[in-house]
């Protein structure tokens, strides 16, 4: 079935339109029965998959399950909804881990909603800005690194409970996580890892028996059948399930596992801080939380948007980032008053609800009322799901995250400067943190696309070999070309070489149809090198000034100084410079 594709993401749309900007370019276009019919399937599939992803990401960050399922309750909803993406699915991401198993060890669950609340806050207020399209600037061996990096520290936190390690201490930072790790070596336990190795091994096998039934659907009950049945066989045989680890009370009574219950309204301050204990809130504390939520709206914008995009490449369709960005943010700021954890745009579930046959937003919206439906209907057997398991479905996404095999064609086929910021993102993202990783990866990127820049800026003293310029230059005139962007990178180099003009010349010729942008740095040099002719009684003529350059040099009022020509044209710049050498 033909559809009209969104097409108001090429324009910059108002700021009343942002809110359900693709929700409402469907309807626009309309909407019908058979759409219902496919954006339902869709919905069912895509929830049916986010289900077991939800809790374990929520187990990642290291809360009860049911925080990562209000998320995809909550915010899945939300999201689509009001979002500019007709197929994006949004909720707990992997991705997050790195920024939310820090904030909750040291805050408790009342200091990651409240910073994920924070972070919401940001995220409108970047939508409103219109950050979106800027995004689209952060280099890809940035974006590249960032991942592969999260992957990894992903990756080694589910060490823990595949092997079910019984650690000391949960240090923050990478290597003493690793060290942590070995040290607990000895109290590794087989039960549970061969129930996880069962578990990701059906993971990797079963799609390459078929597709049609998602992997995790399989694998996981399998494994919680498993689990279950061989205590009746062997009684030393134990592995941790849901139900055995996390436990909440509801209305005085001790629920194991997932509650049976909808996502309720909660105030996130009144939440448990670290420890379980009363949270509080110093400076310090605020800053911390601050810094953390500055994180989750900058992982969140770009993760949402890099998935958005590989949305549009697999629907055909095009998003509106700004929009996007709001939407994200203002499911961001209610999620945390139901207990949800920070959502942003997840790649892999957005591909499933597009092969799945989603043709709007709706889709998703009913991929949230599947997880709700499933939450009421099936929480006391969700608990029977071992933990190594949901390690093992972690292992498999960090794999998937990591694209290792275009991290290596990366290392192999890109320059050596994309190389050295691809490696300093990672190598900073796993060691110290994914902010610092990010800041220290887009400012050497920055630098180094400033040095190539510079490269590019040529200038040179004119011989009469130029297409404009005449085999003999008049006596007493010299004609110096400028090509590349004049900015700070440049300027001081490209501007120098007029210091060095011969004795004899009274008119120097600045042709200038190659610059084709002026900072106010490449200004100052110019000015700096006009006002050095000046002092040396030169007339300088600027020939053939484009545009940006052009606006440039009138705010500055250039042309109304002593000493100083503008001309169209090298042969009328000619024709200024001969009468002014007759005189």
């Amino acid at each position: 079935m033909a559809r009209t594709r969104y097409r108001s993401a090429g324009r910059i749309i108002p700021a009343r339109e942002l809110p359900a900007a693709a929700l409402r370019a469907v309807l626009r276009e309309g909407y019908t029965k058979a759409d219902l019919r496919s954006d339902a399937l869709a919905g069912v599939v895509v929830g049916i998959v986010a289900l077991p992803l939800a809790m374990a990401l929520a187990v990642g960050v290291g809360v009860a399950p049911q925080h990562g399922l209000y998320t995809a309750i909550v915010a899945g909803f939300l999201v689509a909804a009001l979002g500019g993406s007709r197929t994006q699915v949004t909720g707990p991401t992997a991705a997050f881990i790195v920024v939310l198993a820090p904030l909750y060890a040291k805050f408790g669950l009342a200091g990651l909603l409240l910073s994920g609340l924070m972070g919401g806050a940001m995220l409108v207020a970047m939508g409103f800005l219109r950050f979106g399209r800027l995004l689209q600037f952060v280099p890809h061996p940035v974006t590249t690194g960032f991942t592969a990096g999260i992957a990894t520290v992903i990756a080694t936190l589910q060490i823990k409970d595949l092997l079910g390690l019984t650690l000391r201490s949960s240090p923050e930072h990478y290597l003493e996580k690793v060290a942590a790790l070995f040290e607990a070596r000895s109290t590794a336990s087989l039960d549970e890892l061969v129930i996880g190795l069962g578990t990701l091994g059906l993971l990797l096998g079963l799609p390459r028996l078929t597709r049609r039934v998602p992997a995790p659907l399989v694998a996981l009950p399998l494994a919680a059948v498993v689990a279950h049945l061989v205590p009746l066989l062997f009684p030393d045989f134990h592995v941790a399930t849901i139900a055995s680890r996390f436990h909440t009370v509801v209305a005085g009574r001790v629920v194991d596992g997932i509650p049976q219950l909808p996502p309720l309204p909660v105030a996130p301050w009144r939440m448990a801080g670290a420890d379980g204990g009363a949270f509080r809130l110093g400076f310090e504390g605020f800053r911390e939380l601050l810094s953390g939520a500055f994180a989750i709206a900058m992982l969140g914008a770009i993760e949402s948007l890099l998935s958005a995009v590989v949305a549009d490449g697999l629907a055909r369709t095009k998003h509106d980032p700004d929009a996007e960005l709001l939407a994200l943010g203002i499911g961001n700021l209610v999620v945390p008053f139901f207990g949800g954890i920070p959502a942003t745009g997840a790649i892999a579930r957005t591909a499933t609800n597009i092969r799945a046959g989603a043709r709007s937003p709706i889709a998703a919206m009913v991929h949230a009322l599947t997880v709700l439906a499933a939450v009421l209907a099936l929480a006391p057997l969700l608990g029977f799901l071992p933990m190594t398991s949901l390690a093992a479905l972690l292992l498999l996404v960090a794999w998937n995250m990591s694209e290792a095999k275009h991290f290596v064609h990366t290392l192999r086929v890109a320059p050596k400067s994309d190389v050295a910021v691809l490696l300093t993102c990672f190598t900073l993202t796993v060691g110290m943190d994914m902010v610092i990783g990010v800041a220290v990866g887009i400012a050497l990127a920055a630098l180094l696309f400033m040095r190539r820049m510079a490269e590019v800026t040529q200038a040179r003293w004119v011989d009469g070999d130029h297409p404009d310029v005449p085999a003999t230059i008049p006596a007493g005139v010299a004609v110096y070309e400028i090509s590349g962007p004049l900015f700070f990178g440049a300027a001081q180099k490209a501007m120098s070489a007029l210091e060095s003009t011969a004795g004899h010349t009274r008119v120097v010729i600045l042709l200038m149809s190659g610059v084709q942008a002026l900072d106010a740095t490449g200004l100052v040099a110019l000015e700096s090198a006009l006002a050095a002719l000046r002092g040396q009684k030169r007339l300088t003529i600027l020939c053939g000034v484009q545009p940006q350059p052009a606006a440039l040099l009138r705010k500055s009022m250039l042309g109304s100084r002593e000493g100083v020509v503008f001309a169209s044209e090298a042969s009328e710049a000619l024709a200024l410079a001969a009468r002014h050498v007759a005189l």
